[in-house]
């Protein structure tokens, strides 16, 4: 896993691979199988905030049980200052909600944070990021969609590359502490476009998990992307 600098910020880019593309039905086996991976990127989503249905809180303390690498609580759901605080008392390390499923985002936060995990704030690409930036300094990790929440197999959207400027930006000139993650489309192609804009977290679904050896679809995204954020 990538070592930090006091700050939090990783030394090296993340790889968090996103267990949306692994075989459900083998999950314990399919994180074993991506050894060296920096989070676990678990999408949680309700049929309601997104047309799709995953898992919950059951499954995701069962991954908890199986695996020591961090989980990343991707939470696509309507209400989540409900559910959210539930997965960090479970023990999950980042848990991510949506902008726009909640009219009290820094509440939301502050319960994840008490309930011992670190908070995440997401936007969907249609969702302008400069509302959201007075409020980021209550989060950690700020998580851009490269494409719609839902599905996964999607086409990376370029144009949200933008918002990971401009909180990176932010970021370097000490005005905030968030760590820039990007969710959707990421491949070996995009994630030096990602990496470029200033993202430091990279999700990444089929192009681990639809490979022969997972682990080193993981070694060679993350080294992409060093090359270029480097």
């Amino acid at each position: 896993m990538t070592e930090t600098i006091d700050s939090g910020r990783p030394l090296s880019p993340m790889i968090a691979p996103s267990i949306l593309s692994a075989d459900f039905a083998r999950l314990g086996d399919e994180i074993a199988a991506i050894e060296g991976a920096d989070w676990v990127h678990v999408d949680v989503m309700d049929a309601h905030f997104v047309p799709n249905l995953t898992l919950g809180l059951p499954v995701v303390e069962s991954l908890l049980a199986a695996t020591d690498i961090p989980l990343d609580c991707h939470l696509m759901i309507d209400n989540p200052g409900r559910w959210a605080p539930g997965y960090a008392e479970a023990g999950a390390y980042n848990v991510t909600i949506h902008a726009e499923a909640t009219d009290d985002p820094i509440a939301v936060a502050k319960n994840i944070r008490a309930a011992g995990a670190r908070a995440g704030l997401s936007v969907k690409p249609g969702t302008p990021i400069e509302p959201y930036l007075e409020i980021l300094r209550h989060f950690d990790t700020l998580l851009v969609m490269s494409v719609e929440p839902g599905f996964g197999g999607q086409s990376f959207i370029p144009d949200v590359l933008g918002k990971a400027r401009i909180v990176r930006d932010l970021v370097d000139a000490g005005e905030l502490q968030v760590l820039v993650e990007i969710d959707g489309g990421i491949n070996a192609d995009t994630i030096e476009q990602a990496a470029a804009a200033g993202v430091e977290c990279f999700v990444a679904g089929s192009a681990v998990y639809n490979t022969d050896d997972p682990a080193e679809a993981v070694r060679k995204l993350r080294a992409r992307a060093a090359a270029i954020a480097g």
